[in-house]
């Protein structure tokens, strides 16, 4: 497939494909006769691959040498998982992090749903049972 088709079928840009094979994240293609690249529908698996790593937060260093023992082959394998496991402790600490973050927004949503129903039980009492803003004075007979 051509690189508009990859970029179309991967969700990545044509700028963003040439910049990984560049950097060695995708292996170079393939040339067709007019020199175009001219991709196998396997890389899209390699593609969704990186993409999982990238929104864990694995930095591009990590994803290079993690790509680097792939293209080695399969004596690179215990690395590799050791590459993985390493970055899924991170990925887990980060996930322990995100759920107190989660709290903190629950807790601080519901303090809010609480204010809401605080401020219509006030609306609903009788004006005279209201105290006076501070800072306001009655008016006084000239």
């Amino acid at each position: 497939m051509k690189i508009g088709e990859l970029a179309k079928r991967s969700g990545l840009s044509a700028h963003t494909i040439r910049y990984y094979e560049r950097i060695g994240l995708l292996p170079y293609a393939d040339r067709d006769q007019s020199s175009q690249r001219d991709y196998d529908a396997s890389i899209l698996i390699w593609i969704e691959f990186l993409g999982r790593l990238r929104t864990t937060g694995m930095p591009i260093r990590d994803m290079l040498r993690y790509a680097a023992l792939r293209e080695r082959g399969v004596d690179t394998e215990a690395e590799r998982r050791e590459l993985l496991e390493q970055h899924r402790e991170r990925v887990r600490a980060h996930v322990v992090e995100l759920q107190a973050c989660l709290l903190v927004l629950d807790t601080k949503i519901a303090g809010y749903a609480g204010l809401e129903q605080r401020m219509k039980d006030y609306d609903a009492t009788l004006p005279e049972h209201r105290r006076k803003p501070a800072g306001t004075r009655a008016a006084r007979a000239r």
